[in-house]
């Protein structure tokens, strides 16, 4: 089946679209006929960004949501406003993420790495649920990475408090990419929404560029060697357009097959652990303001 036989005409909401590998899974889905949503931070880019799409596929649908997916109010926010401006979504890719090389706080108090990496996948997709349910059959794809391998999810320690390096908190958050797919799989099981996640390798990309430290220069000399944007890229498209996965849920994937992951990443204990979690993080805190139900306040 040619790609845009199915695409045509479905919403794409995708985070982390201004750049890399999602800019090009954006534009590649905007020719087969998605109109797309994108959730970003820096206007100009993501104006730069909207313009590419319009060029590539005159969708006068495209737009974009403003948004810093690092801090809850904001993710919350971008969900609800796309919530209520889209009946039906499509497909969900939450492609976002970062490393940092100190340990930084965010306003929620929670380090940047889990907070951006983690809890805005968790945020959005929860905000975004019932219209994903709504356009049935319909997938969230989230970007993990073969970095999980490098991470431990200490659950006396989210946000590494007692101990911080860039690499371990980058592979950790990967890894709860990884735990949360395969327990939102569990959770969507008989909706006919699939969740699989995936790696799309070391990709030359702006990934890193703001690290700065041993862990900014280690990122620049490695991309001399990386994946481009568009081999990186090519599993994400593959997730979201192909029928041979359109049934398959819970899953890693890597260079478009099925992909090894560590026991960790495998153990449910910990991906329903994690969701717990999560869910206290987002709801515990009494933010009323940011409920899903009703408007905010």
């Amino acid at each position: 089946m040619n790609p845009s036989d199915c695409m045509m005409g479905k919403v794409v909401v995708i985070t982390g679209a201004t750049s890399g590998i999602g800019l090009v899974a954006a534009e590649q889905l905007a020719k087969y006929g998605a109109r797309l949503v994108l959730i970003a931070r820096d206007k100009a880019r993501g104006e730069m960004a909207l313009e590419r799409l319009r060029e590539l596929a005159a969708d006068p649908g495209h737009r974009v949501q403003y948004a810093d997916l690092s801090r809850l109010n904001d993710m919350k926010r971008a969900a609800l406003q796309i919530a209520a401006a889209e009946p039906r979504i499509d497909i969900l890719i939450n492609n976002a993420g970062a490393i940092f090389s100190q340990r930084e706080i965010t306003s929620d108090g929670l380090e940047q790495t889990f907070a951006l990496n983690h809890m805005a996948y968790f945020v959005l997709t929860e905000g975004l649920r019932e219209r994903l349910i709504a356009a049935a059959p319909s997938r969230i794809i989230n970007t993990a990475s073969n970095a999980h391998r490098k991470g431990h999810l200490d659950f006396g320690d989210l946000q590494s408090e007692n101990s911080y390096g860039a690499s371990k908190a980058y592979g950790t958050s990967k890894l709860c990419n990884i735990l949360f797919t395969r327990e939102l799989a569990r959770r969507l099981a008989e909706t006919k929404v699939t969740a699989n996640c995936f790696s799309p390798g070391f990709v030359a990309t702006h990934f890193g560029n703001e690290a700065g430290g041993l862990t900014g220069v280690a990122l620049r000399v490695g991309k001399l060697f990386a994946k481009t944007p568009e081999e990186g890229a090519r599993t994400l498209t593959y997730l979201a357009t192909s029928p041979e996965v359109g049934d398959v849920s819970g899953e890693f994937f890597y260079k478009c097959s099925p992909g090894m992951i560590t026991a960790e990443a495998r153990d449910d204990g910990a991906s329903r652990r994690l969701w717990q979690k999560s869910e206290r993080i987002l709801y515990g805190r009494g933010n009323k303001n940011i409920e899903f139900h009703g408007e905010m306040q």
